[in-house]
């Protein structure tokens, strides 16, 4: 008989710097090691509650921080693949994991003994002689506690932990519902659905019917797919047709429809709320974020939306008239607002996509991105060969004056089995506890997939997300902290987009562009009157983009804001109509596709992130420009120092001071956005 291989989720990692051993793990391995690993972190968790010894800092929050870290490990190889390469065993057991996994960590915040234990060393922490670090980290697993119902007694108790569970069901599920709409649809387009599409997007286009194994070329719902089309294409009745699959994600009735889950959702998160005592779970959500309540966040976003609706209104009746000059009858529609602007552009900018896409080659831009890490914090990235999550990634190692840095991983293209979107993770994060621990990070992106042997071509917009999720990178990469709780990206909801927003900016540096925006064909730079007219458009088009973001805010908002509403789309409409939301532009996330909100709680009543930070990113590249260097060191110094290094150790607002001397206003926001009176 022959000896089972020993699972390799659960043997040592001996891989080139600890990465998941992705090309020996099957599908079947995760479910035993998933329960092998939980029964492991069970076992350590009851032996913290359990020790009979007085509680120390030690024997409690640092063997409470290593508790679970086999599980940790495994999970992340496994929702890294599941959510870049999905297939119908990892989804069944994403469904399977997500129960198992909120019972997990209601049973450790509901265990009376080891809160016992975390609260005894709260209220005698100013006789222990912490570190700042160890202060923070003690605060945070105390609240961590307390929100996760530890103070609860009897029936209220058990019901805060069905509601997690049930809650991490809905949200398994919306996302693969999310996946199913996106994976099912495409459009075929025949030779008169080819005319007016410049190369780049029917090479895209033929690509993509390959990856579908369809006969022909062929439009998605991939965001770098469909936006180019509804740039290019004339023929409106397709534009339609594109734009309403594309909106209609998630709410086309049958298995995948997520209505009923977005309203059981809301639901179950004001009963959370209750439960803990709060009036209602944005106040619940936002009592631990920079806002610190919703009257705050609607504050702001009604600052911005006031001179984004009007700077809207206006661009929109420009609009309908050249629609009307192309003897098209009726309004201005939603899915003629990019075709048209793109015309504008091309009028008013001398400036289009066809020309300026050839100079944005993917591989440039990650050059571009690395480069400027290294001006800026002195770090190098080197390729490196390993295993990894799929054929398309691709690994570098960082370094900084030779010493080992980080591992990090680009996946770039879209395909059927990723989830939409881009985002950045960290396989493993950085810390010092049990061990130099150096961290893991990957940035997933769904950039068109080119034809073999041609290169990848990114929109501006595209190279914008690159250098934004590398900004989040950096976040992760340059964490120099002791506690993997507060390493990082682990802050306030509404302080995270700070660094990968504040890098877009050096993608707007002239220079950069200068250097690494070369031409796919010829090689030659991008000419200085192309790059004169590309940053002069820096903000056009502004007044749609800040509305369609604004509009999902604040319906994010209104959603978790007093009683859930009973359909949640007849609420949104609301919301949209006393805002006065113009008709041709819609929602950036209607909520039935709104993943930000629905996948999980990561931005449920907190969309409103990125702006709360591009206040402080718009502040912080001033910064820079006042030191009259994009480069300058002392500047990049002291963000590494007060932000990007220390993670979660001091209050946001606390650490923005340290690097800027103090908060800033909406008004750099304003200007950036070219919405200033």
């Amino acid at each position: 008989m022959t000896e089972k291989p020993e699972n390799p989720l659960l043997a040592p990692w001996d891989t080139p710097f600890g990465l998941p051993p992705f090309d020996r793990i099957s599908d079947d391995d995760f479910e035993p090691a998933v329960d092998a690993a939980l029964a492991e972190a069970r076992k350590a968790v009851s032996a913290i509650a359990d020790n009979p010894d007085p509680p120390t800092f030690e024997n409690t929050i640092d063997a409470l921080e290593l508790a679970d870290e086999t599980l940790g490990r495994i999970l992340s190889a496994f929702y890294n693949l599941a959510g870049t390469d999905s297939n119908e065993k990892r989804e069944a057991l994403q469904r399977s994991f997500s129960p198992k996994l909120s019972a997990y960590s209601s049973e450790i915040t509901m265990n009376e003994a080891l809160f016992g234990r975390i609260d005894a060393l709260w209220q005698s922490r100013d006789q222990l002689d912490l570190s700042d670090e160890q202060a923070r980290v003690l605060m945070l697993t105390r609240r961590g506690f307390v929100r996760s119902g530890a103070e609860l007694q009897g029936a209220a108790r058990n019901r805060l932990t069905q509601v997690k569970e049930r809650l991490a069901i809905l949200g398994t599920e919306f996302t693969q519902n999310l996946l199913a709409d996106e994976r099912g649809w495409y459009m075929e387009l025949d030779a008169d659905g080819l005319k007016g599409l410049p190369d780049f997007v029917v090479s895209g286009a033929r690509a993509a019917g390959e990856e579908k194994g369809a006969t022909g070329p062929v439009i998605t719902l991939s965001r770098s797919l469909i936006v180019p089309f509804l740039q290019f294409s004339p023929r409106r009745d397709l534009r339609e047709r594109a734009w309403r699959a594309w909106t209609a994600r998630g709410e086309n009735g049958g298995s995948t429809d997520n209505r009923a889950i977005v309203a059981e959702t809301l639901r179950l998160r004001e009963e959370r709320a209750h439960l803990l005592g709060y009036k209602d779970f944005s106040h619940f959500k936002l009592e631990t974020e920079m806002a610190g309540n919703p009257d705050a966040v609607e504050a702001l976003l009604m600052q911005v939306w006031a001179p984004a609706r009007a700077t809207a209104e206006a661009d929109a009746s420009r609009l309908q008239a050249m629609l009307h000059a192309d003897r098209e009858s009726g309004p201005l529609e939603p899915w003629d607002w990019r075709y048209y602007s793109e015309k504008r552009r091309a009028e008013e900018h001398d400036l289009n996509e066809t020309e300026l896409k050839p100079y944005l080659q993917l591989d440039r831009m990650i050059e571009a991105a690395f480069a400027c890490a290294e001006r800026l914090f002195g770090i190098k990235a080197s390729p490196v060969e390993v295993p990894l999550n799929h054929p398309d990634s691709r690994a570098w190692e960082i370094t900084r004056n030779r010493d080992h840095v980080a591992l990090f991983i680009g996946d770039y293209f879209a395909r059927g089995s990723k989830r939409s979107g881009a985002w950045c993770s960290a396989l493993r994060s950085q810390r010092k506890l049990g061990g130099d621990v150096r961290p893991i990070v990957i940035n997933v992106c769904n950039f068109a997939k080119p034809p073999a042997g041609q290169p990848a071509l990114l929109s501006y917009d595209d190279a914008r997300t690159l250098f934004h999720e590398f900004g989040h990178a950096l976040h992760q990469m340059l964490s120099d902290v002791t506690y993997e709780s507060v390493s990082g990206t682990s802050v306030a909801r509404d302080f995270v987009e700070l660094p990968s927003q504040l890098y877009e900016h050096w993608l707007e540096v002239p220079e950069v562009l200068s250097e690494f925006a070369t031409h796919a064909e010829t090689g030659k730079p991008m000419p200085a009157d192309l790059l004169e007219r590309l940053l002069s458009a820096a903000t056009y088009d502004m007044g749609f983009q800040t509305v369609e973001y604004v509009a999902s805010a604040l319906v994010d908002l209104d959603f978790h804001r007093g009683e859930a509403p009973a359909d949640p789309m007849q609420r949104q409409a609301e919301v949209l109509d006393r805002i006065g939301m113009p008709r041709a532009i819609t929602m950036r996330h209607a909520a039935p596709h709104f993943s930000h909100v629905f996948s999980g709680d990561g931005y449920s009543s907190g969309y409103y992130s990125y702006m709360w930070s591009e206040v402080m990113d718009a502040d912080a590249f001033e910064a820079f420009q006042e030191a009259g260097d994009p480069f300058d060191k002392g500047t990049a110094g002291r963000l590494e120092e007060h932000i990007l290094s220390v993670g979660g150790v001091r209050e946001a607002a606390d650490l923005y001071t340290a690097f800027r001397g103090r908060m800033p206003g909406p008004e750099a926001l304003l200007k950036g956005r070219g919405l200033m009176a």
